[in-house]
């Protein structure tokens, strides 16, 4: 699912093909695990057949023709979604958080608000580690310590994100607000509300 999350959000700014697709992931989540041709292709198709995602136009050129795709709304409300749920805490969800913060961030979607909704996420999990008590069984005590102290260093992470994300300007280009709201030279922007027209509160 984050896979397909985040293919959905390299569309926001514009359409474009799997080979542009395959390169804008590796620059907007550099040092992550760079996304297979493969995956692009079947991944496009996933979306397609859902309705979030369809084609533009094709190009020709010296090559192949390369099938250009845009996303939907329903692929925007997809991402918006995707940015308001917070990760599951614990487990393999790493990857799956930084992919959506580093997102958020490109997309100027709030990615405070963001921050915010996780570190909720991850405090209401410590606190049912604490509601949980102690236990005399071994395994399950470091078990439990393990998860407690990883929760611990997300939160860590969770504000140094916060604070790195301030501190940088966002990369330039077109976000999801700016997808959301189409503007002509006869009509000048209306006024939005970040209750109804942003990401979420």
């Amino acid at each position: 699912m984050g896979t397909s999350d985040a293919v959905l959000a390299l569309l926001v700014p514009g359409a474009r093909h799997g080979y542009d697709l395959k390169r804008a992931h590796d620059e907007w989540f550099a040092g992550m695990r760079p996304l297979a041709y493969g995956q692009v292709y079947s991944t496009l198709a996933r979306l397609q057949r859902d309705g979030l995602v369809e084609v533009a136009h094709t190009e020709s050129g010296e090559g192949p023709e390369r099938v250009v795709y845009d996303i939907t709304a329903g692929g925007r409300g997809r991402v918006r979604a995707w940015f308001a749920q917070p990760v599951e805490p614990g487990g393999s969800s790493a990857e799956e958080l930084l992919r959506k913060t580093l997102a958020a961030w490109r997309l100027a979607a709030d990615p405070d608000a963001l921050v915010a909704r996780q570190r909720e996420a991850h405090l209401r999990r410590l606190r049912a580690l604490d509601d949980a008590g102690s236990t005399p069984d071994l395994a399950c005590a470091l078990l439990i310590d393990q998860t407690r102290l990883h929760l611990d260093a997300d939160l860590r992470w969770l504000d140094l994100a916060a604070a790195r994300m301030r501190s940088q300007p966002r990369p330039a280009g077109p976000g999801l607000r700016d997808r959301e709201l189409p503007r002509t030279t006869d009509t000048p922007p209306r006024a939005t509300d970040d209750a109804t027209e942003g990401v979420l509160p």
